[in-house]
């Protein structure tokens, strides 16, 4: 097919939204970056100073393949009920939108059931030619190789084999424009040559080794053990983290703190197995889970005829996890016989079953963890203020996953991994603007819910595809209105819709509201819209709930004449 002509561009033109508020470029679901040439330029005489030009190549061209394959999957998706031919055309067509170059198909001859493909373009004001004329100079060899890596990884992508672009012609070279010429490699006389530049840099390969060997030597040295399951990057975590390892080499109890969700089970294995005592039981017992008149039994053991339907001795918790860790969720929960029990358990080392009299030596490490304000519980006369204190010597506050933003994208990852294998699915990854919507999303569940949600998304996600938004957030009400609520701020400021906004001022100020009387009006709806619930009002407005609190308490003291409180934890 000669004289190629491209169909209209506005289905791809309204794929693409500025949103200033939270600073991103979006194409549909994919997170984009606009950068200053110069900035670009200096990039890559930086690389090629550093590893000479080969490798800055090969870098560069591993770089335009992997945007080539992303504008591959978005353009079949895109443009589905277009003929082959059209829906091809929108990689050129992005090429341009992106400011890559000016891209004029010349002849482009493709059959995707046959795997016949020949195509030749034109490029026209091309950022790579143009910045490495003025960093360099004129050139023996094509230099535009982030743009032939762009359209070698959509051609494959699209094609569902290797093509290989290669640029024929090139203005850095001395001809009068640049012309590229793409094919199945096989037909290419220098394919394999060609084709080296598409492959993992065998440089990086053997500094990813030796960074390995290294990382195995210091673990080897400093006898560390860590746990697959312990994923995280932030301060927050680090900082949790490492007073666990301080706390690994010493027999103290541990006191986890934190909200429900946040992985206190995982610290307390961890713990486990960074100590001497990992070769012994890890027991877990969940507080919460046993009814009251059936917790002492269960931690410390039961003799025959204790009581009617003990037909049979039987260990306790205690007793199993001797040589090793008992981990004790939600102690918070224990009756009061059972805290007594438990005081004496700690200070004598000791247990004795229910119904027998013999004491019995335990050799346990204690791990306890509660989401209970154990303080305000002594002062309510529901927790003994001595047991408080015996569990409260090495105390480790574990952060909400809201807190911790930066270890979403790492916890992902190690998810996707994880379920993809468990339900036999392979998925293509999670798309740029859901990772925006799991960062911004206040997570009541913590890291439990997170893995809920990744694990639904894996399985209602197509095989081969990405998981969106929408295979995520399809549980709750709340969370599908919060959602919605990120999509339509996301909308109302695109240029496109610039309109809309300007109404919805316009109305606001002919109805002569004060600042202060539109916000109280304001979050007033969002309360009743919430019915009460001020945690999901306060998603809809997009706050915090001590945010909403705090403004909720200010505006009711400036009703009444009082001074307005300080915003102690507004931020």
């Amino acid at each position: 097919m000669t004289n190629c002509k491209y169909p209209g561009s506005g289905d791809l033109r309204k794929l693409i939204r500025f949103s200033e508020t939270d600073g991103s470029i979006w194409l549909a679901e994919n997170r984009m970056v606009l950068m200053h040439t110069a900035a670009l330029g200096a990039m890559r005489k930086e690389l090629i100073d550093s590893v000479g030009k080969e490798q800055a190549r090969r870098i560069l061209t591993r770089m335009g393949y992997a945007s080539g394959i992303r504008d591959a999957e978005l353009a079949r998706r895109i443009r589905a009920g277009m003929t082959p031919y059209e829906a091809f055309l929108s990689g050129p067509q992005l090429h341009m939108l992106e400011g890559v170059a000016c891209v004029k198909p010349v002849k482009l001859d493709m059959d995707i059931e046959s795997g016949r493909f020949f195509g030749e373009f034109l490029w026209k004001n091309s950022w790579e030619e143009e910045v490495h004329l003025k960093e360099f100079g004129q050139d023996e060899n094509p230099v535009c190789w982030m743009q032939i890596g762009y359209a070698s990884g959509y051609s494959s992508a699209f094609m569902g084999r290797f093509i290989l672009f290669k640029e024929v012609e090139c203005l850095a070279c001395g001809h009068n424009g640049c012309r590229i010429v793409g094919k199945p490699v096989e037909e290419w006389e220098d394919g394999a040559e060609y084709a080296a530049y598409f492959e993992s840099d065998p440089l990086m390969n053997h500094l990813l080794e030796l960074r390995t060997q290294v990382d195995y030597l210091r673990t080897t040295i400093t006898q560390q053990t860590n746990t697959p399951q312990m994923v995280g990057v932030s301060q927050g975590f680090r900082h949790a983290y490492d007073l666990i390892s301080r706390a690994a080499g010493t027999q103290v109890s541990v006191l986890l703190l934190g909200e429900t969700g946040v992985g206190k089970e995982r610290f307390a294995r961890a713990l486990h197995q960074m100590s001497t005592r990992k070769l012994g039981p890890f027991v877990a017992v969940n507080c919460a889970a046993l009814p009251a008149d059936l917790i002492e039994s269960e931690l410390f053991g039961v003799e025959k005829g204790a009581y009617t339907g003990a037909h049979a001795s039987r260990m306790g918790k205690f007793e199993r996890a001797d040589g090793g860790t008992l981990f004790l969720d939600e102690i918070g929960e224990l009756s009061p016989a059972a805290q007594a029990k438990l005081l004496r358990v700690i200070q004598e080392g000791e247990i004795e079953r229910l119904g027998d009299e013999r004491p019995r030596k335990v050799n346990v490490r204690l791990v306890a963890a509660t989401h209970v304000n154990l303080e305000a519980a002594i002062k309510e006369g529901r927790f003994r203020s001595d047991l408080y204190y015996r569990l409260n010597v090495y105390p480790i506050r574990i952060p909400a996953l809201r807190d911790r933003v930066a270890d979403i994208p790492p916890l992902i990852e190690a998810m996707l991994e994880r379920f993809c294998a468990l339900h036999d699915k392979k998925l293509l990854g999670i798309s740029d603007k859901t990772i925006q919507a799991l960062k911004r999303y206040p997570w009541p569940g913590n890291v439990r819910e997170l893995e809920n949600m990744i694990e639904r998304g894996v399985i209602l996600a197509p095989q081969g595809g990405w998981i969106e938004t929408e295979h995520l957030f399809t549980h709750v009400g709340d969370a599908a209105d919060w959602e919605t609520l990120v999509t339509d701020a996301g909308r109302l400021e695109c240029p496109g819709d610039k309109s809309s906004a300007e109404q919805v001022c316009d109305a606001i100020l002919a109805a002569g509201l004060s600042l202060d009387a539109l916000e109280g009006q304001l979050i007033q709806e969002a309360v009743n819209r919430a019915k009460g619930n001020l945690a999901s009002a306060a998603r809809l407005l997009g706050l915090t709930r001590p945010q909403l609190q705090y403004r909720l308490k200010r505006n009711e003291t400036v009703a009444h004449g009082a001074a307005e409180p300080v915003p102690a934890q507004e931020a």
